[in-house]
């Protein structure tokens, strides 16, 4: 139960943590199979045989069994519960201190969605990187704090922040955009859809339809951003990725895995913004 009597700050701290706990669990799998189609190497040049979602999922449940697909979950959890949390105390903490008397407009929406997941992206970064070395299926880590320290100790603590420039570039401008186009969406339904049973299902909807648009948009970030934090010892630089895809698979290589990733980030931003919208409700913010 979140305490009435918590700075607006908090509760919308508490409600975002509680909508990144169901979307996490609920869409793991999808961002397991985008790491994998992500990271694979010699096997995949240009006129190979093109391997799909289908069989990353058929290969991952033979080898590792149907719980292999939810591997990850739990640096999962410790990122993206806490981070969803911090996205949307500040998104509220600044909507609330620039927007009080009016909403903003299609370019604040922008400004105000970056600006709020540059604070979640670089406070959780170094989880991101252990979750997407869980995922790619490539370490043996026992645990998240143990492969925190494992890389500090083999790695330097820099390794805690690879591909810092990388995850910017895709989840500020994706924030930004996602915002803009969920906020200009939903302005244009019907003031009574809004206060009627269904608005939780037109939310989603509206989420669901800005999720794709961002995602398309950043998916060749999300590409760079795994490999440099998946394979360190061969990436050094981003531009180390950049023509390292665009040589083995060509331009289209800075699209593999943008079906399982925009699946996932799609419905689990709407499902994150429904459900953080509807617990705002309950404890009589406006979110």
């Amino acid at each position: 139960m979140i305490n009435v009597q918590a700075h607006p700050a908090v509760k919308a701290f508490v409600c975002g943590a509680l909508s990144g706990t169901c979307s996490t669990l609920l869409f793991q799998p999808l961002d397991l199979i985008k790491t994998r189609l992500q990271t694979l190497r010699r096997d995949v040049r240009r006129g190979s045989p093109r391997i799909g979602m289908v069989a990353v999922v058929v290969s991952v449940v033979r080898t590792e069994s149907i719980l292999g697909l939810w591997k990850g979950v739990s640096p999962s959890f410790v990122r993206c519960v806490p981070g969803v949390g911090i996205y949307f105390g500040t998104f509220h903490a600044l909507k609330q201190h620039f927007f009080l008397e009016r909403s903003p407009g299609p370019g604040e929406a922008v400004l105000l969605g970056a600006a709020a997941r540059a604070v979640a992206g670089v406070f959780m970064l170094p989880v991101t990187v252990v979750k997407a070395r869980y995922e790619s299926g490539m370490y043996s880590y026992g645990s998240v704090f143990g492969a925190l320290s494992s890389m500090c100790r083999t790695e330097g603590p820099q390794a805690l922040y690879s591909g810092l420039t990388a995850t910017l570039l895709r989840d500020v401008p994706f924030s930004g955009m996602y915002v803009m186009f969920y906020t200009q969406v939903k302005a244009t339904l019907p003031q009574a859809v809004g206060l009627s049973p269904c608005a939780p299902l037109a939310n989603f909807g509206c989420g669901v339809l800005a999720g794709a648009m961002a995602s398309l948009v950043t998916q060749p970030a999300d590409v760079i951003k795994t490999h440099v934090q998946v394979s360190p010892q061969l990436f050094r630089r981003h531009m180390d990725v950049v023509w390292y895809v665009y040589k083995v698979q060509g331009l289209t290589g800075f699209f593999r895995g943008v079906v399982p990733r925009s699946l996932r980030r799609t419905m689990m931003a709407a499902m994150a913004w429904t459900v953080y919208e509807q617990l705002m409700a309950q404890v009589g913010l406006k979110s």
